[in-house]
């Protein structure tokens, strides 16, 4: 049986023997323990007929926990000099891809399409480079992928703003953006030892569970999430200062002011105190009111 990739001694073993040296601008902290590993694929609950997509493999580590159960695997990787290690350090498993390439780019729906057979189940297994979390969860997530369930390693404070609820400090557009496509949960926390080189911050496991259909019916999307990012440009502002601001082209402050008393929600609230369904109620207000106007 060969050796784990994520024990510190082979980490140290394969870099040297590469020669490779970290790059900052790429996010790239290595995972040396092989017991929060096998945690993280845990969570992800995969079967022997599972499919994992992968983002940023590193040397492997995870990939070759993923590999052990999963049917198949697809990771991509952005970082050329990486191609020829993930070649030689995944080589006992014929069953993993690596594509180089940026995922924020890639064609997501057409790789999934012709890598995975049809109806699948899929997760995706990554541990996130922290530079580029929020885009490639909300690429995952706006793309409907069929997809089960998101299982990633991210910056501790970002999972905690994901997974938030009403009324927290933490919560906000990111929070509903995130959970209007999916269940959101943190599964544990990560020290910082465990990784190489170490990053200045700790990390979480973070659970997305795709859901079937979103918890709210909301009329406009594209509306709806644009309404509630207004909400929250000025965290400490009223949502009826931060929304006369959104709509001061089309509403008067009085018009904000009666629309919201209408739906039942004080004026003098901050918008971190409203629950997702009264976001949802908001925007199909305004959006109605909005298009009889026009």
């Amino acid at each position: 049986m060969h050796k784990d990739i994520a024990t510190p001694k082979r980490t140290k073993e394969i870099l040297e023997k590469y020669g490779f040296s970290f790059k900052k601008s790429l996010g790239q902290n290595f995972l040396i323990d092989p017991n929060i590993l096998n945690n993280i694929v845990k969570a992800a609950d995969l079967t022997g007929e599972s499919g994992v997509i992968e983002i940023g493999p590193g040397i492997g580590a995870l990939t070759e926990q993923s590999a052990k159960t999963a049917e198949r695997v697809l990771a991509f990787e952005i970082d050329q000099r990486l191609i020829p290690i993930l070649k030689e350090t995944l080589a006992p498993y014929p069953h993993v891809k690596i594509v180089n390439e940026d995922v924020l780019k890639a064609d997501l729906h057409k790789e999934i399409g012709q890598f995975f057979s049809k109806g699948q189940d899929v997760a995706v297994v990554a541990n996130l480079p922290y530079y580029v979390t929020t885009p490639i969860l909300m690429k995952l997530l706006e793309e409907k992928l069929p997809v089960r369930v998101i299982v990633v390693m991210l910056q501790k404070e970002v999972a905690e703003r994901i997974a938030a609820e009403p009324g927290s400090k933490s919560y906000g557009s990111l929070s509903i953006a995130a959970q209007y496509y999916a269940e959101a949960e943190t599964v544990f926390t990560v020290p910082k030892t465990v990784f190489v080189p170490q990053p200045n911050v700790d990390s979480a496991i973070l659970r997305l569970t795709r859901r079937t259909k979103p918890p709210v019916d909301v009329s406009d999307e594209t509306f709806f999430f644009k309404l509630v990012q207004a909400a929250f440009v000025q965290r400490r502002k009223t949502l009826l200062n931060n929304l006369s601001k959104f709509f001061k082209d089309e509403l008067d402050k009085h018009t904000v002011q009666s629309a919201l008393e209408s739906l039942d929600i004080d004026p003098k609230r901050r918008a971190e105190s409203l629950s997702i369904k009264e976001f949802a109620s908001l925007a199909n207000h305004f959006n109605e009111r909005l298009n009889t106007h026009n």
